[in-house]
């Protein structure tokens, strides 16, 4: 198993693989941003913390800046949003899902959004404080 624990310069989050083999196809480090879509989220005990329901790109910078989490409710009905730094999750490639450090108790404490009202992430303030509510590196210093 390959893991990539110390983020290279320009690179915002751990792989977990088993070996992928690099010359055949895309693969976990290089991957549609649509076929992470509805990936399952975990955290390090375990527990089910939603799925990703979209990836949101900083266009003029190139870069991810956001996995959008949803958390709690039925059916997509009563969930609510958290925008997540991309540098906060793990992907694990072999399990087909993200890992996040951080309790169901942290994350219902987490600065969240409504699917009707999503914040201005282009926000510095907004960004700075929900980079550092997951304690990540921000995307806009790699």
């Amino acid at each position: 198993m390959a893991i990539n624990r110390n983020a290279q310069p320009g690179q915002a989050t751990t792989v977990i693989d088993s070996g992928f083999d690099r010359s055949s196809g895309p693969g976990p480090h290089v991957m549609a941003a649509d076929t992470l879509q509805g990936n399952s989220v975990e955290n390090t005990a375990g527990e089910s913390l939603g799925d990703i329901k979209a990836i949101m790109l900083d266009v003029p910078h190139g870069r991810i800046a956001y996995a959008v989490l949803s958390f709690g409710g039925i059916l997509g009905i009563g969930d609510k949003l958290f925008a997540i730094p991309w540098s906060a999750l793990t992907l694990d490639a072999d399990k087909e899902r993200f890992v996040l450090n951080v309790s169901k108790e942290q994350l219902e404490s987490a600065p969240g959004f409504d699917k009707d009202a999503w914040p201005s992430m282009a926000d510095l303030e907004w960004a700075e404080d929900v980079h550092g509510y997951y304690d990540a590196t921000r995307y806009w210093e790699l």
